[in-house]
This record gives C-alpha cells, sequence and structure tokens, in this order.
C-alpha cells in the first residue's frame, strides 16, 4: 500500500519521493534497491541508536563485515569510521561513487546517504559513534592538523576530490590500527567496571593514530587538505592571540584570496566568523566554569574589546554574556 501511495504522490506532484525507515542491525527483511527505479523514487533508511549502540547507552561500538552483505542506501543518527580491511567495491553516496581497496579509512557523518556495491570479498570494519555523547576534552585533539582533515575537512571536500585524498593505510599502520580495534572490541565485549573509561582511550588512540598517519600522506590532494587544516590547527590553539587573514594565508600556503575561499568550501564560514564562534564557544565555557569577571573572559577568550566581545556573544547564543551565566548558575 505504501508503495502505491508513494508512486501516487510522485505521479500527482512530479516529485522524488524519499521515506526514512527505522530498522534493526538484525532480522530486518530489505529489498534490494534495484526494485525501485531511482529515477523516481529512493528508499533511504535511517539507522537509529538505539539498535546500533548498546542499552547502556555508551556511544562507542564495532561492527565487523566479513564480507560486507548488500545493505542498501541508508543514513544513521551516528558517525561512523570506516576502515577497508580487503577486498575492492564501491562505496556509494547518492550519484557519487568511489573505488575502495584494502587500507582506505574515512568517516561518514549522520546525515549522508551512502552504501556499498560492486563488492568483491569486501572486509571492513565499522567504528560508530557519537563523539558530543562521548564528552571527550578535544583541545588537545585539535592541535592535530590531521584530526580537522581526516574528520571534517576529507568527507566536506570528498565529492570535490572524488575520494582522492582519503587516508589510505600502509600495512604496517593497517595493522596498528587493527590491534587497537582488537582492545577496543575486548573491552566493549567484557564490559568490566571502568570499560567507558577504557574503551574511550583506546578510541582516542585509534583517532590519534589515524590523525598521525594523514599528516604523513604523500598524495597531493591530501596535502592540499593540510594546508587547509594547519590554519585551522593554528586557530584552534591561538584563540586569545591577534589572528589575521595573511597569517593564516601564509600558513596555508595559499593567496589570501585562494585560502578564504577554499576555507569556505571546507568548513562553511569564513576564517574571521569561524575564530569568532570559537572564542564565544570558549568564553561560554568560561562563563559556566569558572567565577571570572566577565572582563577576565572576554580577554581569556580572545576578546580585546569588551562590547565588542558583549555584541559577538549575543549574535552567536542570543542573550548577553551576563544573561548566560545567570542562566546556567539557575539550571545547577
Amino acid at each position: 500500500m505504501i508503495y502505491l501511495l508513494a508512486y501516487l504522490c510522485q505521479a500527482y506532484y512530479g516529485i522524488f519521493t524519499v521515506i526514512s525507515l527505522t530498522i534493526a542491525p538484525i532480522n530486518s527483511t530489505i529489498l534490494p534497491m534495484e526494485f525501485y527505479p531511482l529515477n523516481w523514487y529512493t528508499m533511504i533508511r535511517t539507522l537509529r541508536k538505539e539498535h546500533w549502540f548498546h542499552q547502556d547507552g555508551f556511544s562507542i561500538a564495532v561492527e565487523r563485515r566479513d564480507p560486507q552483505e548488500p545493505f542498501g542506501l541508508h543514513t544513521h543518527e551516528f558517525s561512523e569510521l570506516v576502515i577497508i580491511t580487503g577486498g575492492v567495491g564501491l562505496h556509494v553516496t547518492g550519484q557519487d561513487s568511489w573505488a575502495l581497496t584494502s587500507g582506505d579509512v574515512f568517516v561518514i557523518g549522520d546525515t549522508l546517504p551512502h552504501d556499498y556495491r560492486d563488492m568483491n570479498k569486501l572486509r571492513l570494519i565499522n567504528i560508530l559513534f557519537d563523539l558530543e555523547k562521548l564528552l571527550i576534552d578535544k583541545r588537545d585533539l585539535l592541535s592535530l592538523p590531521g584530526y580537522h582533515a581526516l574528520f571534517s575537512l576529507e568527507p566536506a571536500w570528498r565529492q570535490r576530490h572524488k575520494f582522492r585524498s582519503r587516508l589510505h593505510l600502509q600495512p604496517a599502520d593497517l595493522n596498528v590500527v587493527s590491534g587497537f580495534i582488537d582492545l577496543l572490541e575486548a573491552e566493549l565485549k567484557r564490559r568490566d567496571a571502568g570499560f567507558g573509561f577504557m574503551a574511550t582511550a583506546i578510541f582516542m588512540q585509534i583517532i590519534g593514530f589515524l590523525s598521525r598517519c594523514y599528516e604523513r600522506s604523500k598524495n597531493p590532494d591530501s596535502r592540499s587538505l593540510l594546508r587547509i587544516a594547519n590554519a585551522i590547527t593554528y586557530i584552534e590553539t591561538n584563540i586569545q592571540k591577534p589572528i589575521n587573514l595573511d597569517e593564516l594565508a601564509q600558513i596555508a600556503e595559499m593567496s589570501k584570496r585562494s585560502f578564504i575561499r577554499a576555507f569556505h568550501a571546507a568548513v562553511g564560514s569564513s576564517p574571521i566568523s569561524y575564530l569568532i564562534q570559537l572564542r564565544v564557544n570558549r568564553a561560554a565555557e568560561l562563563l559556566r566554569s569558572t567565577d571570572d569577571s566577565i572582563t577576565d573572559i572576554a580577554l581569556q577568550a580572545g576578546f580585546s574589546d569588551g562590547n565588542y566581545f558583549t555584541r559577538q556573544f549575543r549574535k552567536a547564543l542570543g542573550a548577553s554574556p551576563r544573561d548566560y551565566r545567570k542562566f546556567h548558575q539557575l539550571m545547577v
């Protein structure tokens, strides 16, 4: 009945119909995508957190696919770190597809529809995670250009670079990551006292190691992303200092015009807007966690002018710094 209704809606309105379905990892009956003509109907399934994470709510899980079976186009309510451990196949996202081979590593966000096709003994490991729920202090991690490149820039530039800027691990590095994943999976299976701390620590080792691997990449497309990542790293680690566009462009080894254009394409905002948002976020954190004066907090966050700080804070968060602090004090 639902398929007939979708067809009638399409015929009447002349638009594509997208239906999002909730599925569980097992015992699900899925019709092959070929059953539906993609020029008029696309079924996208959404994988829900409660079906893939443990019932205790811990937001890391490991899913091995040996081999990867046909699954169908889907999105999920969490992110995935994908490590290809063998075989070949195509990674499909909408109208784009990219060849996969052993050693490829990439990140899938929580809103991107994707699938695997034309698989020949394709083997992979998915690390499912929700970074916000893990409450990880990322400040030191943000000093790694490879982290910005692998987790933010490469996914954003994937279509533009045709997947050429992905991380590709050499066999020795793939073995190191596989060892970390074995330890992570063991902690998640046993769930002994303190497993959350241990599993999070191992997951952070994986992220840190992969970020360093990305920084060592000789791939020209990866190097171009790292130039932007170097600028982002400088911003993240120097928000208290005066920062100007000429300085950032020099760090990125680009002309100022090219840098601004490339930064906006990768991040979705201008370098200055990105810097201001970071400073506002830092100020909000200090307002919640310290009793320092608003003037001192403005300086610690990189704002030299108090009035300018208040205007930017209100613009970003909808309240003055003073009102923001009062609200959070009442919530404690």
